[in-house]
């Protein structure tokens, strides 16, 4: 008789490039480059992730045990209620500047590699970013025995990033078709 760890998922880890997302749907909205304006990205943001979409699919690989989102939450705070109510922590960064980059992408790089050393049961790790920053983690997570899956916006994701991935989703698959009728769970802000 096999073992019972034998027969249960593995746990995983989960981490959101947060803003990643939600700037890649932004502009598919309002076009190329319209978050990138200082008007645009340093205010107040209208919720436009399928949270529940995601979470969908990442229940179907195993039990989450770390939940962790990564972004200036000054500005996406509309999703807070939504992402806590999801069990999600929410870590705050604040960029330095106002051209600041790769902050989320750091903090989230050391993060993983720390909580997969301290939680050995962690046996994959999945990325909500389309950002080709991520690759090194992927190669480095890959050849300590975890599994790498990412999640990224179709139009915005690096090629490279999806290819580092022992599976990659895009996010636009996820998601109802536009038009077609979505539950109230479904919705991006509930």
């Amino acid at each position: 008789m096999s073992p019972v760890s034998d027969l249960s998922p593995v746990p995983l880890a989960l981490y959101w490039d947060f803003e990643n997302l939600h700037a890649s749907l932004f502009e598919e909205r309002y076009g190329e480059g319209a978050y990138a304006r200082p008007d645009n990205r340093f205010r107040l943001q209208e919720p436009l992730v399928d949270i529940e979409a995601v979470l969908a699919l990442v229940r179907t690989l195993g039990p989450v045990a770390l939940h962790r989102g990564y972004c200036n939450w000054q500005f996406l705070g509309r999703y807070r209620d939504t992402l806590l109510q999801r069990a999600m922590e929410l870590v705050q960064l604040f960029p330095p500047g106002a051209s600041a980059k790769n902050g989320a992408d750091i903090r989230l790089c050391l993060d993983a590699v720390e909580d997969v050393q301290r939680h050995p049961q962690i046996g994959c790790v999945v990325v909500v970013s389309g950002d080709s920053d991520f690759m090194p983690l992927a190669q480095k997570l890959r050849a300590g025995g975890r599994r790498v899956v990412g999640v990224g916006a179709r139009r915005t994701t690096n090629r490279h990033w999806a290819a580092a991935c022992d599976a990659f989703h895009y996010y636009d698959d996820l998601v109802p078709a536009a038009g077609s009728p979505q539950e109230p769970g479904d919705r991006p802000f509930a």
